[in-house]
Order: C-alpha cells, then structure tokens, then sequence
C-alpha cells in the first residue's frame, strides 16, 4: 500500500474477507482489538472472527477450509506439519501474537500438603503412593511443554511419575475443583479463575519456565498462504498494530480487556483478564507481585516475529518427550513453517522494527541455554526425556 491506496493493484488483496478462528483465552486480543479498532479495514480486509471450542477443533476447521487464519498453540502447528497426532499438512506461522502470560495451578488441597513450587511438589510425589494428575490444553502444544519443562526441571518425570490429562482451557478451574486433577498449565484466565474461586494456587508462570517465551501463532496453511499472500501480509500488519496499541498504555490494556471480556469472546469479568494482562499476579497464598515478564503482543517487534529458533524448540521437546521419533532438519523445518519474508514485508507496512537476527538465545529454568545452534544434541542433553 502506498499512502492508502494499492500499488498499480500489485498488493490488493486476494480476498477481502478472513474468516478467522481464535479461542477465548486472554491472548486472542490483538486478533480482536484489529477488528474492534478497524485496522483490517485500514489494510483492506474485513475480519471475521469465530469462537472456537477446542484446538483440536480449529485445528481440524482450518485443515478443511473452513477457516482461513486462526489463533493456535505454536507448537500444535508444528505437530500438524510433522504429522504427530493428525494428518501431516505444510503450514506457515505467520507471526507470533504474543509473549509470557501463561500460568501453572495446584489444587488447594496440594498447597495445603505443602507443595508450593515444583521443589516442595517434587517431594510430595516421591512421597505419595498415588500418582498426581496434571492437565494441558493439549498433547502437542505449548501447555503441555511448559508443564512438562517445568515438571522435569523440578525432579518430576512427567512420563513415569504423573498422569496426564488434556482438559478444555475454560473447564481447567472446574476439573481442579472436582478433583479431577491435581494441577494444569493454561493460559490467563482460567489460572486467575482458579485462584479467585478458591480452588487452586499459581506455583510457577510460563515466563519462569522460559522469560519472554512465544506463545500463541497466527497460522494458515501453506497453501492458503500460497494462494493469498497478500491477503495474509495485510492481516499480519493489522495484527501487528493491534498488538502495539494494546502494549502502548495501561489504559489500552484496560480498554482491551473489557472488550475481549464481553460475551462475543472471552466471556468473564473484567477484572478476571485485566489484572494479570496488566502484569499484577497474586497467587493466592498471600504473594502478589508485578510481573515485569507479562504477557505482551509487540514489544517493539520482539514479541511477534517469528523466530527460527522458537518453532525449532517447540520440534526439539517433541523429540525429547518421543512425539517426534527422529531428529528433523530442524532449521529447514522452521525456515518453511515461519513466514519470515511475509512477514518483513507486513512489519514494513505496519513500521514494525525488525531484528537483525531470526534466531535468539535464552536461558530457561533449569540453567539450559536454548539458541539453535545444535537442536539435536540439545534434544537428547535432558537426563529426563522418553528414552528410544
């Protein structure tokens, strides 16, 4: 686009209206604040968003067509693309829309019995002659990972030493509850909401596991993509300023939380989604803090580009936990998933500043280093980790 008008046709878009799936979880703002605020309409397309009811679900309706874009777990479109748990298909992450803001709950009862961080866990599951249920969102995707991550770095072998169950987000509070499990990771605000009914405790938050970790991918298929690239570059620059605006004020975030509260999406008090999207955790056993890792969707472009090395370590713990029974190309791989040049493109659009890298090195929770030089050794490094 040129001054708001289309270079000589070039860039207009394939198709203007983009049935785009999402999930309520606190983390489907900037999809929802591009709508809200008209930024599709100031790149030429019209979104139209779909509440959908289970990853499998948006997974599968955008495998058919049904859906174009959607709001997935990032490491469940790589599962798609290497074939675990589905039918293999190419697909493209588009960008990563958000970073941190996850969280992992114990029941009230565990807390009681002392386990209030993965240490004091640890040491209540070497002592008990039960094993401890723990729920995810899904067996593929990044709730089951950090979960996971955060169980091995405290000693707990998440294959041998636990049960795991895969549980709707929004039903998490309610299964803690029950006494269905004993624990879950899943992502705001459904751990706010287990905290605030009185059922559950925050042990750890997903920024603990990993600091400015990605999150959720806005994802197509490779051949939707294909088809429609600027249809997709236009999306992704609108998504971007969605995203900025929200991470520009308190007020913002406070104004974005009240409208994804609404019943059209999230569908939960306000102050459910306002107080952990604006950083201030408490995790009901009396600690409150200011997390200075929340969740955020810009951070002058390092919370949304999509970076080689996060979806090579979302295919490095598929291999490490046996989803994955061989060692991919890992760079390859992610070079073909994640949309860098697309991506360049909308980030010139939306005036994104860009790295100057597509990979970057992080220090995870038990002292790892991550950077993707060597995905393979760093797989199989992990004294915990399905054997062959």
């Amino acid at each position: 686009m040129a001054g708001g008008g289309y270079v000589a046709g070039s860039d207009k878009p394939e198709i203007e209206t983009l049935r785009l799936g999402f999930m309520p979880l606190t983390d489907c703002a900037s999809l929802v604040m591009a709508s809200v605020l008209g930024l599709d309409q100031k790149y030429g397309i019209r979104i139209v968003l779909s509440r959908e009811q289970s990853w499998s679900g948006m997974r599968d309706r955008l495998a058919r067509g049904e859906l174009d874009c959607a709001q997935l777990l990032y490491a469940m479109v790589y599962a798609v693309q290497q074939g675990i748990g589905s039918l293999r298909m190419d697909m493209a992450v588009l960008m990563n829309l958000n970073q941190n803001g996850q969280s992992i709950t114990l029941s009230r009862k565990l807390a009681g019995r002392g386990a209030v961080d993965g240490a004091s866990l640890a040491a209540l599951v070497a002592a008990e002659p039960r094993r401890f249920t723990f729920a995810h969102t899904f067996p593929t995707g990044n709730h089951a990972l950090w979960l996971y991550y955060w169980l091995a770095a405290a000693g707990i072998d998440p294959l041998a030493d636990a049960n795991l169950a895969t549980v709707p987000p929004s039903q998490m509070a309610p299964s803690l509850a029950a006494g269905h499990v004993d624990g879950f990771c899943a992502g705001e605000p459904w751990g706010a909401r287990a905290v605030r009914e009185g059922v559950g405790v925050t042990v750890a938050t997903s920024q603990q596991v990993w600091p400015d970790h990605p999150g959720k991918a806005l994802a197509a298929t490779a051949a939707f993509v294909r088809k429609n690239p600027n249809t997709c570059r236009a999306l992704v620059a609108a998504v971007l300023e969605a995203g900025r605006w929200i991470d520009a004020s308190a007020a913002n975030r406070d104004a974005a939380a009240e409208a994804i509260a609404s019943p059209a999406f999230v569908n939960v008090p306000r102050e459910l989604i306002r107080e952990r999207m604006l950083g201030s955790y408490e995790d009901g056993l009396g600690r409150r803090w200011h997390d200075r890792h929340r969740l955020r969707f810009y951070g002058d472009g390092a919370a949304t580009f999509p970076w080689l090395s996060d979806g090579m370590w979302f295919m490095t713990q598929h291999r490490r936990w046996g989803l994955l029974q061989y060692d991919p190309d890992y760079r390859a791989v992610a070079a073909r998933v994640n949309r860098i040049a697309l991506y360049r493109e909308a980030a010139e659009l939306s005036g994104t500043p860009l790295p100057s890298s597509d990979t970057r090195s992080s220090i995870l929770i038990d002292g790892s280093v991550w950077d993707g030089r060597d995905p393979a050794a760093y797989a199989a490094s992990f004294a915990a980790r399905k054997s062959a």
